[in-house]
């Protein structure tokens, strides 16, 4: 069951709906009767909620505007979850090489804030270098819809824009290198949970393209985590309350060679099996 937030016109009230084939979506209910992407997040049971306010019009996907998949809810991103990603992390920052490492095999994970709900880029919409910086990269992520009592509502696709030099230059400039304008992107589609996802069969797939071609293109799947959904979760919620629900990006296991670096003009797709596929074009600074 896949949902998403989307708009008829552009000063029209977002709703939230049904995704069904053939192109289409069902509205559940009309706007401002509750059925928002919160009210679902509060629910006992979002999937029998669904169920039964599947019952508003169906719109074509190509007459209707889709949203990014959040409202009030913040953005939370976790780092260093991967053993790729540690490596990486470890080759981008000599002088902090141990701490990265450190994290990885700590007790708790690495999280940082990485957007507010207005500043997300949707699916087709662009994201961006910073001009100050000289080697950017996406990083394709798993990002959890989680409720305000910590349960895993949904899935979706992220890009976890990355300033690596600025972050390499000294771990302290995180903030700068990760949460800056077109930096947090998410897909529209959301897989809404109906148990455990099968984590060896959810690969993760990033291509970009330069100049008509492909320029890069790996996958991964998610059993090369080292640390499971729920504990990621646990963390951010341990000490920090999230009254509307948050979307948390889970790490990235993909990571470009060093030379690499996007410029203005790349398209960066990421399809992650079973949860829905993101796109964007990139521009500079």
């Amino acid at each position: 069951m896949h949902l998403a937030r989307f708009s008829l016109a552009a000063a029209a009230a977002p709703l939230v709906g049904l995704l069904e084939e053939e192109g289409r979506i069902v509205a559940l209910g009309d706007a401002g009767d509750g059925l928002t992407l919160s009210a679902l997040l509060h629910a006992d049971d979002p999937a029998d909620r669904v169920r039964r306010c599947a019952r508003g019009e169906s719109f074509r996907l190509d007459d209707v505007r889709l949203l990014p998949p959040v409202e009030r809810q913040e953005v939370w991103a976790a780092g260093v979850t991967y053993k790729r990603s540690q490596v990486a992390r470890m080759s981008e920052s000599e002088a902090a090489a141990d701490h990265y490492d450190r994290v990885y095999t700590a007790d708790r994970p690495e999280l940082f804030f990485k957007s507010t709900p207005e500043r997300v880029v949707a699916d087709g919409e662009p994201i961006r270098v910073r001009s100050d910086s000289r080697w950017t990269v996406p990083e394709p992520e798993l990002t959890l819809l989680v409720a305000p009592d910590g349960r895993i509502v949904g899935y979706a696709v992220g890009d976890d824009v990355s300033a690596r030099d600025i972050e390499g230059e000294n771990p302290l400039y995180l903030p700068q290198a990760k949460t800056y304008d077109g930096s947090c992107a998410l897909g529209s589609s959301v897989l809404l949970a109906d148990g455990p996802l099968d984590l060896a069969a959810t690969t993760i797939t990033l291509t970009i393209e330069r100049d008509g071609a492909t320029a890069y293109e790996d996958s991964t799947d998610l059993s090369q985590m080292k640390r499971s959904l729920e504990e990621l979760v646990g963390w951010l919620t341990k000490e920090y309350s999230i009254p509307d629900g948050a979307a948390l990006m889970t790490g990235t296991g993909l990571v470009p060679p060093d030379q690499f670096t996007l410029e203005e003009g790349d398209a960066v797709t990421i399809a992650i099996a079973g949860v829905g596929t993101l796109r964007n074009p990139v521009v500079q600074g």
